[in-house]
């Protein structure tokens, strides 16, 4: 996958790059699977939405890589969920190919709630997508919006409700260290897109995202998970 990424990489948006995972990890790795398909008829496989989720995840830490020290917090967070899902994912890929299965098992077992659960770091890599959602609508949309406004008010709606006030402190020290709209457009453009084809991958992926952000709200609500704090 790492060597996909870094081919796909060359002259395309972080957002093109992050479309072309996704669609990368649900329709499985490429040419062996196109011969076997060739050789036996077999029954599509699911979607895999713990694969989705991981890959959006790691494309958006890629992102923040590359502005910097500025939402270290953000980073972190992600990083952090993101390895404990991957971890679970990895001891038995097949069966825990589903969020809304993670999430039944951890109920069942009563750790859902916990601090180190995967249900916990399921909602909140949902949580930072969203944000990065809003954060890229508002973007586009308000052009004459300082990106730290932008930032402020995505921060505001979707993750500042959720977080306690160790969070909140950290996000306001970093909203002073918010870089330029300028220079943020112009690392997620990439080198060979201009403008509009930015907002139109910034649509794409939206839409893409979208049923895996409703399954997780689904199964949130009906567990009464969705009002989830930082611990």
């Amino acid at each position: 996958m790492e060597r996909k990424r870094k081919e796909m990489e060359k002259g395309k948006s972080e957002l093109r790059v992050a479309m072309e995972e996704l669609r990368l990890c649900s329709s499985g790795d490429g040419e062996e699977d196109q011969v076997q398909v060739q050789q036996v008829k077999v029954q599509e496989q699911p979607k895999s939405s713990t694969m989705d989720l991981l890959s959006v995840s790691k494309q958006l830490i890629h992102v923040l890589d590359e502005i910097g020290p500025t939402l270290l917090v953000l980073r972190q967070d992600i990083q952090q969920n993101v390895q404990r899902l991957q971890d679970l994912h990895e001891r038995d890929s097949s069966k825990y190919a589903s969020l809304t299965t993670i999430v039944t098992e951890e109920i069942e077992q009563g750790t859902a709630k916990k601090t180190k659960s995967c249900t916990r770091a399921i909602i909140w890599l949902s949580r930072s997508i969203n944000f990065s959602k809003y954060l890229l609508e508002k973007l586009l949309k308000t052009p004459e919006s300082s990106l730290e406004e932008i930032v402020e008010e995505a921060y505001g709606n979707t993750l500042k409700p959720w977080h306690g006030w160790i969070s909140s402190a950290a996000y306001k020290v970093a909203l002073k260290l918010i870089p330029e709209r300028e220079f943020f457009i112009a690392l997620l453009m990439g080198n060979c897109q201009d403008f509009e084809d930015l907002a139109e991958d910034a649509k794409t992926l939206a839409y893409a995202v979208q049923p895996l952000l409703e399954e997780i709200d689904a199964i949130s609500a009906k567990h009464n998970l969705d009002k989830m704090k930082s611990s």
